[in-house]
């Protein structure tokens, strides 16, 4: 082969890695160009989901940018709520510990950035529910960002905002917002606009709690008798865990209504050790235990350890003043049911409402094949002639060998020994009040309406 056709082999060979090096360079800047348009869509996606959460990205850091909340509207709503407390430390914020189900919520509402802080949010709760205590229908009211710069019921305007300058807009999706960062054990059901000296605590008409009990070896008919005895206007001093110390020195309370129902009414005509039933108390307000004990009562009555009569006894502190020393319920079948407000309007969304149930039936569909496990077993062992029920298994503490009666225990201290106590402590005042007589004033009770 000549030279001349060796050197034109060599200049195509050249020619030959030119042009794939500049296929590589185009490939390259393709793809280059595919993985900023995909950049540029995501960050219009975050720009998106972060105006619903009132926040923009830096342009050069990519840090959220602090919102101005003194630029947005405040609408003070009433949200109820429903949670599964079993495995929380109650309901209210504590200083020995986070896991609180009012810790969630508030944090849900800084991420959302619905509110700036607790401390200027209106904030009030309908009740203090205890360690293990769920509900179905607790209220609290607070102010959080709206989108209503033409104002409305419970809208607080900007100072510099002109109501009439600008038409109307669709609120933020509370719902939605609140529950997509909730933990699944804790929901917001509903919404509804109030007016601004409206108040979750104050406002509430009535409060109705559920405590729920086997039939087991109890008289049940026995307990709906008693349970009659709690209803009307009564001092509940003996049936309650008395919070001198946090200011609580009135101890009257009255009971609407209270019952022992089936939970499920078409059963009725069987007497299944096994049925479930319900102690509903409805009530104005309630002590700091208050259910829990009176609970404990109905089940000493129903185990046959106390007669109906205990009740009116304890109710009477003119011969009783002081509390017989008795163990409580226990907590976990206890639910605040409802909290009753006039005038409401709720506002719901479908897809948040059949999320909530969905997360419920998942919660149920475990707990009812656990439980049908379990009874499989227990009525296993009952066939092997295995004793049924030889006990409550609802009362904290341990089962004493001999039954004591109550009016025979050693009793607490009585009211007038613990203010006293407290008064030298600093923690309550003494003022002189109408008549000469002598009142006493304390801080206001972090239980208040607590079960």
């Amino acid at each position: 082969m000549s030279e001349t056709l060796l050197q034109r082999v060599r200049d195509l060979e050249e020619e030959l890695e030119k042009v794939k090096s500049l296929l590589k360079e185009k490939e390259a800047v393709v793809e280059d160009i595919g993985q900023s348009a995909k950049r540029v869509q995501d960050g219009k996606s975050d720009c998106q989901a972060e105006n619903v959460l009132g926040c923009k990205k830096g342009k050069k850091d990519g840090k959220k940018r602090a919102l101005d909340f003194s630029a947005h509207p405040r609408r003070h709503v009433a949200l109820r709520l429903a949670y599964l407390g079993w495995d929380y430390q109650g309901f209210a914020v504590q200083d020995n510990t986070d896991n609180t189900v009012e810790a969630r919520l508030f944090e849900a509402f800084i991420k959302t950035r619905l509110i700036q802080n607790r401390q200027s949010s209106n904030y009030h709760r309908c009740g203090r529910t205890d360690r293990g205590v769920s509900a179905f229908s607790q209220v609290i009211s607070i102010d959080l960002r709206s989108t209503q710069f033409c104002g409305g019921l419970g809208v607080s305007l900007p100072s510099s905002t002109n109501p009439k300058a600008t038409g109307d807009a669709i609120e933020l999706p509370y719902l939605k917002m609140l529950n997509r960062v909730l933990p699944h054990d804790i929901r917001v059901l509903d919404w509804s606009p109030v007016v601004e000296g409206f108040s979750a605590r104050f406002d509430c008409q009535s409060r109705t709690y559920r405590y729920y009990f086997p039939r087991g070896a109890l008289d049940v008919a026995l307990m709906a008798e008693a349970v009659k005895r709690y209803e009307g206007t009564h001092d509940f001093r003996n049936l309650c865990k008395m919070d001198v110390g946090n200011g609580v020195l009135q101890f009257e309370r009255t009971i609407l209504s209270a019952s022992i129902l089936p939970v499920e009414p078409s059963n009725t005509s069987r007497k299944d050790s096994y049925d479930l039933f319900i102690f509903e108390v409805k009530g104005l307000a309630f002590l700091y235990h208050q259910v829990r004990c009176m609970m404990a009562v109905l089940l000493l009555i129903g185990q046959k350890l106390e007669e109906p009569e205990i009740i009116n006894q304890l109710l009477d502190v003119g011969k009783n003043p002081r509390k017989p020393q008795y163990s409580m319920a226990v907590d976990y079948p206890l639910v605040l049911y409802d909290c009753h407000f006039e005038g409401l309007t709720r506002q719901r969304e479908t897809e948040e409402l059949n999320h909530a149930l969905s997360v419920l039936q998942q919660h149920w569909t475990k707990s009812a094949v656990k439980t049908q496990a379990l009874l499989g077993m227990i009525r296993g062992l009952e066939t092997l002639g295995g004793a049924s029920f030889s006990h409550c298994c609802l009362m904290e503490g341990t089962r004493a060998r001999n039954y004591r009666p109550l009016l025979e225990r050693p009793c607490c201290e009585s009211l007038e020994s613990r203010i006293e106590h407290f008064v030298k402590r600093g923690r309550l005042e003494l003022e002189e009040g109408e008549n000469g007589r002598e009142i006493h004033r304390g801080k206001k009770s972090k239980h208040s309406h607590d079960s």
